[in-house]
């Protein structure tokens, strides 16, 4: 694919300013961007990197009424040697193309996807901080067709912006504490909840802004029917080590397919931890707080790779999982995870594509 660039080298000087600051997650953006339209006949076209900036948007773009909007999250990763590290963007672009056949949108090819995520990050490489922080990657498509009427959209945008971040959480890799949602739900068997779209996200906030206003730090989401079974945490998938073994929900249809999620289970079967994948209830958990059975909890997501778990709030009441300290296992996918990423670990899975 031929991608034009609009836009000169950037100065470096930029850069290491907004590199100096503090960087929190999401809240300074890259000076360049990438764009690429669809239209219905044509397919995608007008590929191009442009300066950052407003995108011209009509009032009536379908987007804002409909809510045809996909996103992706991933991160590029300075190593020592001054090589960029890409965690397994092709799986991010497999889970694009799924949520845009859920949103009635069109494909990406995956090659076009990752070749220019690839060559946007390289043209950005200035604007990648040092570790522990990272560049966050944000692909984004939505509906841009300017019309009425509650069908399809004709017309797409499909965009990458760039952020240069610090960790997910203020605290870092500190225990989080956790509220089981028994009256708000995240999502539902049919729903949209496997596709990676923004009104899952505006429909969680709600029971969000309750449970920190309560003294936690994010919901421990349940299912929408009986409000029972275990299925996300804030915006991450969850996993707890449950009588030796790594258990976490199975994948149902209201739960986002974690690209983490997967790495760790993938991981965790090659060292001959036992994996279960199975419903998990909110009663099954609480008492195993009690018995000491659920000795570790912890989320996963590109954003702040592994979270620690320490406290379960439910009904009322608190309960702390193991010690409520981040567990040995917690500690060890962590580390796994953000050595390959960064470059201190060998791949020998391919996970990693490499900006020279």
């Amino acid at each position: 694919m031929e991608i034009a660039v609009r836009s000169q080298v950037a100065d470096p000087a930029r850069a290491k300013l907004a590199l100096s600051g503090e960087l929190g997650f999401g809240r300074v953006f890259a000076d360049r961007m990438f764009l690429i339209r669809y239209t219905e006949g044509k397919g995608w076209h007008d590929s191009e990197i442009v300066p950052y900036g407003p995108l011209p948007l009509s009032p009536a773009a379908m987007v804002l009424h409909y809510g045809q909007e996909i996103f992706e999250g991933q991160k590029a990763y300075r190593w020592s040697d001054g090589r960029i590290g890409l965690f397994r963007p092709e799986a991010n672009a497999a889970r694009l193309n799924r949520s845009a056949r859920r949103m009635c949108m069109p494909e990406i090819p995956e090659e076009i996807q990752v070749e220019a995520t690839l060559r946007l990050v390289g043209l950005l490489r200035d604007w990648i901080p040092e570790p522990p922080s990272a560049l966050y990657i944000r692909p984004t498509m939505i509906a841009s067709e300017e019309a009425l009427g509650v069908r399809a959209a004709k017309e797409y945008l499909y965009y990458i912006i760039c952020s240069p971040v610090g960790p997910y959480f203020p605290k870092g890799f500190a225990p989080v504490r956790v509220r089981a949602e028994t009256r708000y739900v995240r999502a539902c068997e049919g729903g949209t909840g496997d596709a990676k779209t923004g009104g899952n996200y505006a429909g969680s906030l709600a029971a969000q802004a309750e449970a920190k206003a309560a003294g936690y730090d994010a919901n421990l989401w349940l299912d929408a029917v009986q409000h029972r079974y275990v299925e996300e945490i804030g915006a991450m998938n969850i996993l707890f080590v449950l009588g030796g073994k790594l258990v976490t929900s199975d994948l149902h249809g209201s739960i986002l397919p974690g690209i983490t999620r997967a790495s760790i289970l993938h991981l965790a079967r090659e060292q001959g931890i036992p994996v279960d994948e199975r419903r998990v209830a909110i009663d099954e958990l609480v008492s195993a707080a009690v018995d000491g059975s659920l000795t570790e909890s912890f989320g996963s997501g590109t954003a702040a790779v592994v979270t620690p778990v320490g406290t379960i709030g439910y009904q009322g009441k608190d309960y702390t999982i193991g010690d409520g300290k981040p567990g040995p296992m917690t500690r060890k996918f962590y580390q796994q995870i953000t050595d390959l990423q960064y470059g201190r670990a060998s791949d020998p899975h391919g996970w990693m594509r490499i900006i020279e």
